[in-house]
């Protein structure tokens, strides 16, 4: 065709193109190892840390109807999964070249449409041979040479962010056979502290009366050498390093339990096959992050703990919350049970009135302001309001609110109010005047869990409030830090409140480097859905671009077959087949791209193009072998795919293969092509007009064309 028909023809599809220039600021966001991005707000010149599509996007100017479908699906594909984004982002820009690379040789829409949508469904019926159940997943851990340390993983690491309390220590002799006994303090308001060791001290294998090594929380007699991954006490000297020490020393004399002890992390019973559990299934997720790892490590292993009579395997993302506090090195991050959050530090001085007394706790479901109204209230109508001076009956009917409402929580002697919304600034600071805490922006679970276990009912006004609304037994402190120290941050102040028995856990999250923050938090979601994604799936796929690898080879091997039987659309025109082939090579160059850029981003390769070399030639070895799934099993089993033994598919830091979800990366690739597709026939039937989309499919002669 002339060249005036080629140029015309990419001229009308500008959607595609801003697509892909989007979607090209992403292309270092791919894979395990992603290079991360420096955001600046112009506006205050403050810079934040980025590693994920979703805050990459949210950060670009989307001017441009094409840029605003991007965002809304990658904000469907987060709100749904909370992963796939960076997947998602990069096929968009893949695919959406490889469509104008077939509008450049004149391929119709309509065959584009369809060859693509019926390529990718084939991919999807395709890949499900490389699908493997979690239950597998935990026997191939069990059986590999590389068994990760349990143990080592959760207790090794005090001072660090693996800590599931920071006030446990264990403390041991020189002679195990006589422990010392250390005396657990009256609980008071600390039995949930108690309570929480016990629990600990019980999955540790049942050594007898371990629960009395358990230090309990306030005895200051403990020292912690942050870092080395050693624990002491002031009178016992004796560094105990690894958790293979521990199972030595019970051999002698509680070998019948030390099954029980290799199985502390999961929760589960000493069968070899089950010996690793949720924990383990977290690693192979995590993609080399471990300090998240880690931390859900801990949370799997105290709600599987909880869990144990009941039987749940499933993560309870609802007990899960988050309390990012900057000013620490991030080895303070740590799980601590309860819910730890930040205030000023006016707030923090009321705690101090408490003396670990136990609190009234009210719940508010909805702001706590004068003007707030719930959802579905309608003002009165043709109602008018008359003042003669509106400035001074305004402030005489603000008083007046918060007069009454303060005159409320003190009559009911409420010492605690958490509020789902915003408070009213007035009303927060007469409460601290008046001794009462006031946290406002509470999520809804946390004020789920608090009402299970306080027996308080959530109001949405305090004027509903009565005596069966308020709830006892909650306790507030300052929070501390892997040093036992209370932390004071400036301001804010991180306090914990708790109540026996709350299955609460938050994950506190810290870095010294503000622009840091968003990135951590981000990366901690995002494998904690992994996780629970994969637990509802009870599989994952083989990670590490095998299930990209064995599209890419599918989508091939169709594309050089002359018969349309492997396509079974009904209403698949005659025409599409004559472009069949076309189209499938551009679908296939999606796949190539990803799986080059994933060798790049992860310096397996030292350019596209070695990383090309190296995708082809695994693919002759597929073709020639007969079966590329096999061979793809095969060469993941042996960790000798992409990269001669140092590709993505094992993460070399734990020694463990990588795995990737099935629903979340599948819907991130559908996602993706119905995107590209919807802004090819919109580009083609509003910008251009159909008339001319006609026309332009009907090959007609470039002499029209320059009418």
């Amino acid at each position: 065709l002339p060249m005036a028909f080629r140029d015309v023809n990419a001229r009308r599809h500008i959607g595609l193109q801003q697509l892909s220039s989007l979607a090209l600021a992403g292309r270092t966001l791919l894979g395990p190892m992603k290079s991360c991005k420096f955001i600046v707000d112009e506006s205050t010149n403050q810079s934040t840390l980025i590693c994920s599509a979703l805050r990459l996007i949210e950060s670009l100017d989307l001017t441009s109807a094409a840029g605003q479908l991007l965002n809304e699906t990658i904000q469907a594909q987060n709100k749904e999964f909370k992963t796939g984004m960076s997947t998602l982002l990069f096929l968009v820009g893949a695919w959406s070249n490889a469509v104008l690379e077939c509008l450049q040789q004149n391929v119709p829409v309509s065959a584009i449409v369809s060859v693509m949508s019926e390529g990718l469904n084939s991919c999807c019926e395709r890949v499900q041979c490389l699908q493997i159940s979690i239950h597998d997943v935990n026997k191939e851990l069990c059986s590999s040479s590389v068994r990760p340390n349990t143990f080592k993983s959760v207790t090794c690491q005090i001072g660090h962010d693996c800590l599931l309390n920071p006030q446990i220590f264990l403390y041991f002799q020189k002679e195990i056979s006589a422990p010392e006994v250390i005396p657990m303090n009256s609980c008071s308001h600390q039995e949930d502290d108690c309570n929480f060791n016990k629990c600990l001290a019980s999955s540790l294998g049942g050594f007898g009366s371990i629960a009395s090594l358990v230090k309990p929380v306030g005895d200051k007699s403990t020292s912690v050498i942050s870092g080395s991954g050693v624990i002491a006490s002031s009178c016992n000297k004796q560094k105990l390093t690894h958790s293979r020490y521990f199972s030595t020393i019970a051999k002698s004399r509680f070998s019948s339990q030390q099954d029980n002890f290799q199985g502390y992390l999961s929760g589960q019973p000493a069968d070899p096959c089950e010996c690793y559990g949720l924990g383990h299934l977290a690693m192979t997720l995590s993609h080399g992050n471990q300090t998240s790892m880690k931390l859900l490590q801990s949370i799997v292993a105290y709600q599987q703990e909880r869990a144990e009579c009941s039987g749940s395997s499933q993560l309870n993302i609802a007990e899960i919350v988050t309390c990012c506090l900057l000013g620490l090195p991030e080895s303070y991050s740590c799980v601590s049970p309860g819910f730890v959050t930040l205030v000023s530090p006016e707030q923090a001085t009321v705690i101090k009135y408490f003396e670990d007394k136990p609190l009234r706790i009210l719940l508010m479901d909805g702001d706590l302001t004068e003007q707030y109204r719930h959802l579905g209230f309608n003002r009165s109508c043709n109602v008018r309001t008359i003042l003669e001076h509106p400035s001074l009956q305004e402030g005489r009917a603000g008083d007046l609110w918060l007069n009454s409402m303060l005159d409320i929580l003190i009559s009911f002697e409420v010492n605690l109010v958490l509020v789902k919304g915003k408070v009213c600034e007035n009303l927060m600071e007469r409460c601290i005047a008046n001794t009462i805490l006031v946290i406002g922006s509470v999520t809804r679970d946390v004020l789920c869990a608090f009402g299970e276990v306080t027996s308080a009912q959530p109001v949405t006004y305090l004027t509903q409030l009565n005596t069966s609304c308020v709830g006892s037994g909650a306790y507030a402190e300052l929070w501390k830090a892997c040093d036992g120290r209370a932390m004071d941050l400036g301001e804010l102040v991180p306090i914990r409140i708790k109540v026996r028995g709350i299955p609460l856990l938050t994950a506190v999250l810290t870095t010294a480097v503000a622009s840091k923050m968003q990135l951590i938090e981000d990366q901690f979601w995002t494998l904690v859905y992994r996780l629970h994604h994969a637990l509802n799936d009870k599989k994952v796929f083989l990670g590490g671009g095998a299930v990209e690898l064995l599209c890419l080879s599918h989508v091939q091997m169709l594309a050089n077959k002359n018969a349309v039987k492997d396509f079974h659309n009904p209403w698949l025109a005659a025409p599409a087949t004559e472009y069949k082939s076309v189209v499938l090579q551009a679908l296939a160059s999606g796949w190539k791209q990803y799986l080059s850029v994933v060798m790049c981003n992860t310096a397996k390769a030292a350019s596209e193009l070695e990383a090309c070399t190296s995708v082809d030639y695994h693919l002759k070895k597929a073709a020639d072998c007969g079966s590329p799934s096999a061979y793809i099993l095969k060469e993941f089993r042996r960790d000798d795919l992409l990269g001669g033994g140092f590709g993505p598919f094992i993460d070399h830091r734990e020694g463990l293969k990588v795995y990737d979800n099935v629903t979340a990366k599948t819907e991130a690739w559908r996602r993706a092509l119905d995107l590209v597709l919807l802004v090819l026939q919109t580009d083609a039937e509003i910008i251009t007009g159909p008339k001319r989309k006609q026309l332009l499919n009907s090959h007609v002669s470039s002499e029209f064309m320059f009418l």
